[in-house]
């Protein structure tokens, strides 16, 4: 009948943020791309934030479980392999959000402790006690990918999160992304007087010039990342030249000098990374449930960020069911880490969801260009190398977002 009211929504019908309650200065929601030369730079950028904790884990690691600068350039190209699978697969099949999927420090520990278990203790030769490991890792995390992929499919978890209000999401979102300060700090402390310039210049070139330099176009907040790189290299390359740490300590210098990473020269020009390219995976117990606990507080720290993903992204509000099959493709991702072999589990990146805020922009497509760049340059070491073996501390990145 004429001028009858419109029914009201169904219950799992998706509905828009009122607009008061949206986001301000979003410049492109998650189903508008800017344009494509913006899109491919602000793809770029993702993957420069997230090449930091693809390349600082493996640094930690590796040299712990016996292996060199050869084992370390290959566990890198392959954790930043399969982080543009995963981040493809979330963003064609998952959640469908702009979120990059990449490397946690959740699973350092529990990995740390297989490393350091009594079975390969004994084991004298480095390069052999490095593939055990690795191995013995690789069936923590094949075990533990069950536990994200059956709560996830099953709807187990899309029947607890119905539960959670906008009050009890906060904490959750607060808490993912303070996590990060235990990392960024002591990161910027490490070589204070590189990272305390990056932290600065990050700020004034997102939070003060673009206030001081009025522009149709949104240059300095959006590509701040981009900047700050260029200059705080060029910056840290002339302090390494200029002698500045000719007579520092060794692990001054390794943190601070821009010629001290050790993976150009260990890089070969092509190689693609392949499942089981370490030999078959071996199983235990103990080290199975250890990685399934870590598996479980990655999926309580990723249910955080995908909420605020969505809010960056201009999204409607998450349905319980897609952030479910978020979560269970996410299990799908540490599957692919036990079968590839990446010493290390998958996440939702707090630090990319920072920077989705940071540059107001939450396209999809800028995050599956940023996967590109992720698959494109694992695939060529020579350039992965070049890019990841200047030890240029990206912590002021963590911090800041």
């Amino acid at each position: 009948m004429a001028g009858r009211a419109a029914p009201p929504p169904k219950q799992d019908e998706l509905v828009p943020h009122a607009v008061k309650d949206q986001l301000p200065g979003i410049s492109y929601c998650i189903t508008s791309p800017p344009p494509w030369a913006e899109a491919i730079l602000l793809g770029f950028q993702h993957y420069l934030v997230m090449l930091g904790t693809t390349v600082i884990i493996p640094t930690a690691l590796v040299p712990q479980m016996g292996g060199g600068n050869e084992e370390k350039v290959r566990v890198i190209q392959t954790l930043l392999f399969v982080a543009g699978l995963n981040t493809l697969f979330q963003s064609f099949f998952g959640s469908r959000l702009p979120a990059v999927i990449g490397g946690s420090y959740t699973f350092v520990v529990p990995t740390l402790s297989i490393i350091l278990a009594r079975r390969y203790s004994g084991i004298l030769d480095p390069h052999e006690k490095f593939i055990r490991t690795m191995r013995g890792t690789q069936g923590a995390l094949i075990v533990a990918s069950t536990l994200q992929i059956i709560i996830g499919f099953s709807g187990l978890w899309r029947n607890i999160t119905r539960f959670l209000s906008p009050l009890s999401a906060v904490p959750l979102i607060t808490l993912a992304g303070l996590g990060l300060f235990e990392f960024g700090f002591p990161g910027v402390a490490k070589c204070i007087e590189i990272g305390l310039p990056a932290l600065i210049v990050l700020v004034v070139f997102s939070q003060y010039l673009p206030h001081a330099i009025h522009s149709k176009r949104m240059v300095f907040d959006r590509f701040a990342v981009i900047f700050m790189v260029i200059i705080v290299w060029i910056y840290a390359h002339l302090l390494t030249v200029g002698g500045a740490y000719k007579h520092a300590p060794p692990k001054t210098q390794f943190h601070c000098r821009t010629d001290r990473g050790g993976l150009i020269g260990a890089a070969p020009w092509i190689r693609v990374p392949y499942p089981f390219q370490w030999g078959p995976p071996t199983f235990d117990a103990g080290e199975a449930f250890a990685m399934m606990m870590a598996s479980f507080v990655a999926l309580v720290e990723s249910t955080g960020t995908f909420y605020a993903v969505t809010r960056y992204a201009s999204a409607t509000p998450m349905p319980p069911s897609i952030l479910s099959r978020g979560i269970g493709w996410q299990g799908i991702g540490i599957l692919l880490d036990g079968l590839f072999g990446t010493a290390n589990g998958s996440t939702v990146s707090v630090e990319n969801a920072g920077l989705l805020a940071l540059t107001r922009v939450g396209s999809r497509r800028v995050v599956q260009i940023s996967a590109g760049f992720m698959i494109f340059f694992s695939v060529l070491d020579c350039f992965l190398a070049l890019g990841s073996g200047h030890n240029i501390d990206t912590s002021a990145l963590r911090v800041i977002l």
